[in-house]
Formats: structure tokens, C-alpha cells, sequence
């Protein structure tokens, strides 16, 4: 994570608002008689946060109005449609680095609400993406995702286990490094229907966006150069193959072509699944006896590498956004400081995700120096950001998405094979970005 961090130093917290300024001391400032407006995401690794808006209300005299609180897909939809429809003075709305190219005429430039120090206090990296054209159109919040391998670590301690699995693949059973290792492994833990050897979420930009880190370390490209659609390649096929593979095998739950995030949470959490490729978000959860029936069997690990030797490595982050037309943009703004201060990047942080403000990093470090699991689960995640990179930068990535998903599913299913799948997907991603006049 030294990259990331490089070069950021913590500065004052002063919160700009419209002529004026609020200097720390003054933080998070007075708004009686104010209703903040926000749509929220939610689900387990994001509601513990939310628990602090009501001492954010107390302390400004302001109330919150939680319009909508949905999962990062269905809230997508429905931004789209406030747009459409000119819906949009609300407040505060979630946002995400691979959604917010689309959104750049709703949200409002937090830069011209918040000091440089305090934006400053951000991980560099982090900031410069949630800056589009010239814009900060959201500030960060303890969410920052890359995924890491989190295994149950009995399987392959069993010494039955390690002799049967040796005789049948000729090699050692130790935690996958390789996405053919998991293919082997998965296959070998599999015992349909009462346990499964990994899982995948199988729609929306969820299936996709892991299509299209596969793609890359399988050696291929999702998006050319030119901005072209290249993904029905080669490496495409193999890349598709690796989950039309393990469906077909029965390795996975039959219904993951319909998983989504907290799908996959509850099912590693279950017991019933060996290897889940997920975020850090679900590592205090799934060592949470409260939670999880795998708490203290849980390891962590780096993604597999693909055929190219390149590592899986899709990643974005979470955070708020104040809307251009929000009729109090000093206490939504006031708002969004609050839910992304170091307080709350802390507690975010303590149940696993990853903090974006570089002074929340070097106390997540220090928690974790008297505590095994979290210095597995902070150096497994650390490992695996050098690896890290995000979606094609294209207002269309969602749209996109939207038009590939079902196509894989098709292949995965068996209803189509994978040339012919990435083939007609391919076709439908050139004509949308053809269509926005990018091709």
C-alpha cells in the first residue's frame, strides 16, 4: 500500500461553506430546521456506518431523510431515472469510481465545498478518481475494494484431504496461487448440494466486472487502445470458460447466476463453501463467531494469478456525493465530511474495509500488530492493491455491462457457447458506444 499512500499528509480539518469558512473547532457546523435528503447503499458492510448519523443530527440540529437505501445496482437505476425525469434535489447519494463517469451532471464539485487539507488528507490515488473532468464529484469512504482470496483453512490442514487431492492432481494442496488451481480445487472440495468448492456473483456489472479482470489475467484486453470491444478473444474465452467450467461441474451453487454481494457474504459465512474471491469489507464478518460458522478457520491470501502470470485485481471504492441541485449544499456537505471523517473511516475500518484517508491507514497498521487475523487480512489486501486497477474509464462501463451480463449468463448456463456469447456481447458493447459516438 506504499504507492497509495505515498506522498499524503494529514492537514487541519476545515470545511469550506459557500462564502465562509468552518474552522475545525466549528466542525461539523449548525443547520437547525435543515432535512438533508440522501439515498443510501446498503447491505451488511455498509449499515454499521450509518449508525452515526444520528450523532451528526444532534450535534448540527439538522435531520436526514433516508430516501432510499439499496444495493449499488438497483440504486444505480434509480439515480438514472431521477436524472431522466429531473428528479434531483435531493441531497446526498452514494457513488462508486466505476458509476460516477455517469453521473457528472448530477453531482455537484465537493472541491469547491471542502479546503484542500482536508482533500488532502485523502490517499492520493483515491481522490484522483473520484475527480472527473476536473470535478470532485464524490469524497471516499472505508470502503476502498480489490479482492483477496479467503479460504477455510481446516481443508487444508485435513491430511486425507492432502493425500486424496495429491494422487488426483499430482501436486501439493496449499491455497491456490493460480485461477487453475482454484478450477482444481473447487472441483475437489465440491459436494453438491450441501457444500461447494467457490462461488461467483452472476449478474449485473458484478459478473461482469470479474469477466473482465479474468480477461486480463488471462492476457487480454476488455477495451482496446481506441476504446474498441476486444473481449471476444482468446483470452476472453478462457477467461468465460473458467465459470462455464465450474457450472458445469456443479462446483458452484446452482443459483449464483443470481448472486449478488451479500449472497456471496452469507454463503462463505455459512460454512458451505471452501474458496470466496471477495472484499475486504466481509473479513470481520466472517471471523465474527456471531456471524459466521467459519470464524476462526478463515485464511487470506492474494488473488490467483491467470495464464499471463498477471493477477485478478478489479477495484473501486465507495463514497458520498452532494447533488448540484441540493437546496442546503453546506449541510450535505457538512454530511459527507461527517461519514468520511477519520471517526468513521475508523470504524469502517475495524470490521475489515479498507480506509482511503492515509492517517486511518497507519491506525488500521497499529490495530492489527497484536491481532493474527487482521495482519493476515491487512497483508493479504496490501499484497493484492499492487495488483489493483479499475474499470475502462467510459461513461458507458455500467451500460455496458448491463448488455454483456446476460450474454455470459447465457454461456454459463449452457444456453449459448462462449464464442458465440462474447461474440453477440462484443457486438452490443461496440453498438452502445458507437451510439454515444466513442466508435
Amino acid at each position: 500500500m506504499n504507492r497509495l499512500l505515498s506522498g499524503v499528509s494529514a492537514g487541519a480539518l476545515v470545511l469550506a461553506f459557500g462564502a465562509g469558512t468552518a474552522l475545525a473547532g466549528d466542525l461539523p457546523g449548525k443547520f437547525e430546521g435543515v432535512t438533508v435528503d440522501v439515498k443510501l447503499i446498503g447491505g451488511q458492510q455498509y449499515e454499521k456506518l450509518y449508525e452515526r448519523i444520528p450523532e451528526w443530527e444532534k450535534a448540527t440540529g439538522a435531520k436526514v431523510n433516508i430516501l432510499t437505501k439499496k444495493n449499488g445496482f438497483d440504486i444505480d437505476k434509480e439515480l438514472k431515472s431521477d436524472i431522466a425525469s429531473g428528479s434531483t434535489n435531493w441531497c446526498v447519494g452514494w457513488n462508486h469510481s466505476s458509476f460516477a463517469p455517469q453521473y457528472t451532471g448530477l453531482y455537484t464539485d465537493l472541491s469547491k465545498l471542502l479546503p484542500k487539507e482536508e482533500i488532502d488528507a485523502f490517499v492520493p490515488s483515491t481522490i484522483k478518481a473520484a475527480t472527473i473532468d476536473g470535478k470532485l464529484e464524490m469524497l471516499p469512504r472505508a470502503q476502498f475494494d480489490v479482492s483477496a482470496l479467503y479460504y477455510q483453512k481446516s481443508l487444508y490442514e485435513n491430511a486425507d484431504n492432502k493425500t486424496k487431492f495429491k494422487a488426483k492432481y499430482g501436486y501439493d494442496l496449499v491455497p491456490p496461487d493460480s485461477w487453475k488451481e482454484v478450477t482444481d480445487q473447487a472441483e475437489f472440495f465440491a459436494n453438491p448440494p450441501n457444500f461447494y468448492g467457490t462461488q461467483f456473483a452472476g449478474k449485473e456489472e458484478a459478473i461482469n466486472g470479474r469477466f473482465y479482470e479474468m480477461v486480463v489475467a488471462e492476457g487480454g484486453e476488455y477495451l482496446d487502445k481506441d476504446g474498441k470491444p476486444v473481449f471476444n478473444s482468446e483470452a476472453g474465452i478462457r477467461a468465460l470458460d473458467w465459470f462455464v467450467n465450474l457450472y458445469k461441474a456443479k462446483a458452484v451453487p446452482a443459483g449464483t447466476t443470481n448472486y449478488l454481494w451479500d449472497d456471496l457474504g452469507q454463503g462463505f459465512a455459512s460454512g458451505t463453501v471452501a474458496i470466496n474471491l471477495d472484499w475486504p469489507g466481509w473479513a470481520g464478518f466472517f471471523n465474527d463467531p456471531k456471524s459466521s460458522k467459519v470464524a476462526g478457520n478463515v485464511g487470506v491470501k492474494v488473488a490467483p494469478k491467470g495464464s499471463s502470470g498477471k493477477r485478478t485485481g478489479w477495484s473501486g471504492f465507495h463514497g458520498f456525493s452532494v447533488t448540484e441541485n441540493c437546496p442546503n449544499k453546506a449541510a450535505a456537505a457538512s454530511l459527507v465530511w461527517w461519514l468520511t471523517n477519520e471517526d468513521s473511516q475508523k470504524l469502517e475500518a475495524a470490521a475489515g474495509p479498507l480506509p482511503t484517508r492515509t492517517a486511518v491507514w497507519d491506525w488500521d497498521l497499529k490495530q492489527a500488530a497484536n491481532d493474527p487475523y487482521k495482519k493476515e487480512v491487512l497483508s493479504a489486501f496490501q499484497e493484492e492493491a499492487k495488483h489493483a486497477f479499475a474499470v475502462p474509464q467510459t461513461p458507458e462501463w455500467i451500460e455496458i455491462s448491463n448488455a454483456v451480463y446476460p450474454e455470459l449468463q447465457a454461456a454459463i448456463l449452457g444456453d449459448k457457447t462462449p464464442k458465440q456469447a462474447l461474440d453477440e456481447a462484443a457486438a452490443k458493447a461496440t453498438q452502445i458506444l458507437q451510439d454515444a459516438g466513442k466508435l
